[in-house]
């Protein structure tokens, strides 16, 4: 338990300060007086070296042990908040920003590494809900946070308060790490693939900069040129570690790991779910707060009743049966997606009635659990354990280009229709919110096909949380 609550605080922490000086920005740009292009720098570029970075920080995990990764990730997690609270200008708070999002980078992958290291069985399934409640809420408490610190009026800038809070907390969790984390979590330690390293980092950076970016820009010339690289980016870095592995050496990441039943859907329908919610969250905040005159805290305190939702389904969830989890990945986006279809005409109306709106969100969280966390639990079971660090870059990666997606796709269908009114804007994106999620639950049943073509051994796997390639079944 000690384990699971050391990487799970050092998870939130790197959640929540994706979304945590959004409702700052005001408090931001007014004490250093930056420019709109500086204020979204400040805001990207924490996403945009996460993004970047975090397969590499999986590897780290087993090239320096999953522990020394982790304690490594806080401590320049930590020390980067310190500097991006004191910073005296918009520069130095983007550069800050920056080393704040590499150092997530390398500590957050090593969380899922520990969980299937360290976990077996139920226990792994319970600690994997968990994992999911703060990966897939974070944004939202990010967002509460946020205004709550706004709010209190300590007469110093808000902003400042907001990554500065992150240094006691850090330093604590470093003094707790020393002695709480296994010092053996990783097995067979490898090498560092410095070329593959530039190849996938410069792959998701021009994927991720120009769709973080290009709405803000009017999608200009350079965002489908940046687009374009990606792709020759990716094509160089597959022919690379293909090339390293040939030779016997160690890839950055282990192209194996896509040929694992199910990996491939499993992982497109954790993009595809995280897009529809952060494409849903940020929309309806959009609409609490123009059309509706919520307050930042307001509007992010609505989604408590969605998390409340999201948390109750991640810890029950183990208790159905093994026939009843193969089906969740496929039910669970159906229910969010009807569930958003459901606030969506309520919104239309003009009116935001919490007597339905409360029940809906509640079951849209409820549905967003039932597909994220059993399919977690398929995609660490469906590997070895010498391929946990490869699953869990994959799965964040997944996590944080669903979120950027979706802010760049369904954020960007609200605007186009949002002179047509807010509600109507906002029932118009459910509706392709929940064709979206239709997609994910067809994702979800792909992935768990295998399984159910194969009920001996990898329904036993999937009930237990038990890999399918872990020595005891072989034997």
């Amino acid at each position: 338990m000690r384990v699971l609550l050391i990487v799970l605080i050092g998870q939130a922490m790197a959640t929540m300060d994706g979304s945590i000086l959004v409702v700052a920005a005001p408090s931001l740009a007014s004490d250093l007086r930056v420019s709109p292009a500086e204020l979204q720098l400040v805001l990207a570029m924490y996403t945009l070296a996460f993004a970047a970075l975090v397969v590499t920080g999986a590897r780290l995990g087993d090239v320096l042990g999953h522990r020394r990764a982790f304690r490594l990730g806080l401590a320049g997690f930590t020390a980067a908040s310190l500097m991006a609270g004191a910073a005296p200008s918009a520069a130095l708070l983007i550069a800050s920003r920056t080393c704040q999002g590499a150092a997530a980078a390398v500590m957050t992958p090593q969380v899922l590494s520990i969980i299937q290291l360290q976990f077996e069985g139920e226990r792994r399934s319970r600690a994997i809900g968990a994992y999911s409640l703060t990966l897939a809420v974070g944004v939202a408490v990010g967002q509460v946070l946020g205004g709550l610190i706004v709010g209190v009026h300590l007469g110093v800038a808000s902003w400042r308060l907001a990554l500065l809070i992150n240094v006691p907390v850090g330093c604590l969790l470093l003094l707790v790490a020393r002695r709480g984390l296994p010092a053996r979590a990783a097995g067979v330690r490898r090498r560092l693939d410095l070329t593959g390293v530039v190849l996938l980092a410069a792959t998701l950076l021009l994927l991720v900069a120009p769709l973080t970016l290009g709405r803000d820009e009017g999608w200009p010339g350079w965002v489908w040129i940046s687009l374009t690289a990606s792709v020759v980016a990716s094509t160089a870095f597959v022919a690379w570690e293909r090339r390293v592995r040939a030779h016997g050496a160690d890839p950055l990441f282990d192209l194996d790991v896509l040929r694992n039943p199910g990996v491939v859907a499993g992982v497109t329908s954790v993009l595809l779910g995280m897009a529809a919610y952060a494409g849903f969250v940020v929309t309806l905040t959009l609409h609490l707060q123009d059309a509706l005159g919520f307050t930042p805290l307001q509007a992010g305190a609505t989604f408590a009743i969605y998390a409340t939702g999201f948390a109750t389904a991640s810890v029950t969830w183990t208790r159905a049966s093994t026939r009843a989890r193969r089906w969740l990945p496929v039910l669970g986006p159906l229910v969010l997606g009807a569930a958003l279809l459901g606030v969506g005409l309520i919104a239309d109306t003009g009116s935001w009635p919490v007597a339905l709106t409360a029940p809906l969100l509640f079951l849209g969280g409820v549905g967003h659990a039932c597909s994220f966390s059993p399919l977690a639990s398929h995609l660490t079971a469906a590997v070895r354990p010498d391929q946990a660090g490869d699953v869990s870059g994959l799965v964040l990666t997944a996590d944080l280009v669903g979120i950027v997606l979706g802010i760049a796709g369904f954020v960007g269908i609200y605007l186009d229709a949002a002179p047509h009114g807010s509600g109507h804007a906002l029932a118009f994106t459910t509706r392709v919110l929940a064709g979206a999620l239709a997609i994910t639950g067809l994702c979800g049943w792909r992935a768990l096909a295998v399984r159910r073509a194969r009920p001996t051994s990898d329904d036993d796997a999937l009930g237990s949380g038990t890999s399918p390639h872990d020595p005891v079944l072989q034997r």
